[in-house]
């Protein structure tokens, strides 16, 4: 964590958020950023405190500096799409561009917004600056738009927004006449995500607004089956070609659709019982909502997008390489030993092996027989033994992850390794203690 400046919210900002929408687009080769609109609206959902400081590096940064003294004033870090499909084969071959936004608190004085991109190996690949005056005409102020949203926990809400991290669950694929259904599942939402550790004991410190967004069909739209839907959040399977992949790429609809709600972080949930999901840090978690592995995907995908988890399985065929031997991940549940020491090295059992062989005991959850009380409690103990086990960031070698299972790698086990579990209780320490 990078501490760069310290002050209080008055003295730089209002109680309202403004929010940047951005389009970043090029190749693999070049990268380019572009500024559309901004626009306002009233009350600030995030953090008020540590407001100059990062916690995770991801693979992006939003930095704001007072204009006239150059002072960093506010940071926040994220990863995007885009820069996923950075990896792909598809970006040497054509240019596309993907939409995203970003809230940040309102700026009582002009200031200056740097957004910088970086690759794998932790390299700027790009940055543009522009300057923001709070008095600008041209910024849309926004308020409700209509849609209705209410509190999941109705009289159980964490707090107030500025002390609580603040979740929008956006409708996906619910029409109006299944609205109904989309509040109940809204409830199964919330007790999957906070009935095991570490979120069930930081259930308080969040608040959960459910916001219902009708889509005109229902369902999201099947590239491989040649059906699209016109839904409210766009989402469809086969992102980058990989028919589980279960995106959006419409982030500026999304932030439409919340128009007036404060939210912090954003899960789409999609009317749909087809697997399929994705979680991209500090931008969008989407999952279904009728799977049978509702709750494992769901947990698995916040990890990514709220706790900044790296994925913890691998891939034997794996032909390109996310994570290179000469830098270390920022992902607090992966390494490549460039710096292990930043890692969980403190967590390690003594006279634990690097790398850590596999235990042979512990059954493969592959074969496992979910009915089999014992080889269940074996395979969830091995969540818990800390080591350095090689095959991670969808490398089978080269990168290494925490614990030989863990609810990052499979959708098996119910619980997160303790290097997951300390990585998510310290990215909500940070969003919610003053």
């Amino acid at each position: 964590m990078q501490t760069l400046h310290a002050q209080s919210f008055e003295e730089y900002f209002e109680d309202a958020t403004l929010r940047l929408d951005y389009i970043f687009a090029g190749n693999v080769k070049e990268q380019h950023i572009y500024l559309q609109e901004l626009k306002k609206q009233d009350r600030w959902a995030g953090r008020k405190s540590r407001l100059a400081e990062k916690f995770l590096n991801g693979n992006g940064q939003l930095t704001m500096k007072d204009h006239a003294t150059q002072e960093v004033i506010y940071v926040t870090t994220f990863s995007t799409l885009f820069q996923e499909w950075l990896q792909y084969d598809e970006a040497k071959k054509v240019d596309k561009a993907f939409e995203t936004s970003y809230n940040v608190p309102c700026p009582k004085k002009p200031v200056d917004v740097t957004i910088t991109l970086t690759n794998n190996h932790r390299v700027v690949t790009t940055e543009m600056t522009h300057t923001v005056d709070p008095k600008d005409i041209l910024i849309r102020k926004i308020g409700e738009n209509g849609i209705p949203f209410y509190y999941v926990w109705k009289g159980q809400q964490g707090g107030d927004i500025t002390d609580c991290v603040d979740l929008a669950i956006v409708a996906e694929g619910y029409t109006t006449a299944q609205m109904g259904k989309f509040y109940h599942d809204c409830d199964r939402v919330v007790e999957a995500l906070f009935a095991r550790e570490p979120f069930k004991s930081l259930k308080e410190r969040f608040n959960v607004v459910a916001v219902a967004a009708p889509s005109e069909e229902s369902g999201p739209s099947i590239p491989h089956n040649g059906i699209w839907h016109t839904s409210a959040a766009g989402s469809h399977y086969d992102t980058f070609y990989t028919d589980r992949y279960l995106m959006t790429q419409e982030m500026h609809k999304i932030y439409d659709l919340l128009s007036g709600v404060p939210f912090e972080h954003i899960l789409v949930m999609i009317n749909s019982d087809t697997y399929g999901g994705g979680g991209v840090y500090n931008q969008v978690t989407c999952f279904t909502s009728d799977h049978p592995t509702f709750k494992e995907v769901l947990v698995h995908e916040f990890g990514h997008s709220y706790g900044g988890l790296a994925d913890e399985y691998a891939y034997d065929d794996m032909d390109s390489e996310w994570y290179p031997a000469d830098t270390e991940p920022w992902e607090p549940n992966i390494t490549t030993l460039k710096d292990f020491g930043s890692k969980w090295a403190d967590l390690m059992p003594k006279k634990q092996l690097i790398p850590t062989p596999l235990d042979p005991k512990v059954p493969n959850y592959r074969m496992v027989n979910k009915n089999d009380p014992k080889a269940m409690e074996a395979l969830n103990k091995a969540t818990q033994v800390v080591g350095v086990f090689e095959g991670a960031g969808y490398q089978s070698k080269g990168c290494y992850r925490p614990a030989q299972e863990c609810r990052m790698k499979i959708n098996e086990v119910e619980d997160f390794c303790p290097v997951c579990t300390r990585a998510i209780q310290r990215i909500t320490d940070f969003y919610t203690t003053k």
